[in-house]
């Protein structure tokens, strides 16, 4: 897991400000592609995945304010690697195909989960739902 953090950390120094504005653009669309997203072998991704979009699109849009920048920038990386189609494993790879995106998005859950869990109860979602750790 150590690579895949690295990975993530390495990611996230990258994103600027146009990369999160470009991102918010095309977020909503992204979200209902979330959707289609059927993986039982990571049935916790979906949730995952919707749980840091809104948390990106509260934070951009100022509803809130209390997200540190570098779990921001994680769960801007982790989304835009998850709408990616090629990454590490392309997601055409049958039943392993989303075992990066799932990576990553653990990876940021895990890093961020002190934040991520106050972010949720201010949210009023249960945590347990969303963690890495269901």
């Amino acid at each position: 897991m150590a690579e895949i953090v690295d990975f993530v950390n390495r990611g996230a120094a990258s994103i600027t400000p146009a990369a999160v504005e470009k991102m918010l653009r095309h977020l909503p669309q992204w979200k209902l592609e979330f959707t289609q997203i059927n993986e039982p072998l990571f049935p916790h991704l979906v949730d995952q995945l919707e749980f840091l979009a809104d948390a990106v699109e509260d934070t951009a849009e100022g509803v809130y304010k209390d997200l540190p920048y570098r779990a921001f920038s994680q769960a801007v990386f982790a989304l835009i690697y998850a709408h990616k189609k090629v990454g590490i494993i392309p997601d055409t790879v049958l039943n392993l195909g989303r075992a990066d995106d799932s990576s990553v998005v653990r990876a940021v859950l895990i890093q961020n989960e002190t934040v991520f869990a106050i972010y949720a109860a201010a949210q009023n979602r249960e945590w347990s739902k969303i963690t890495s750790h269901p």
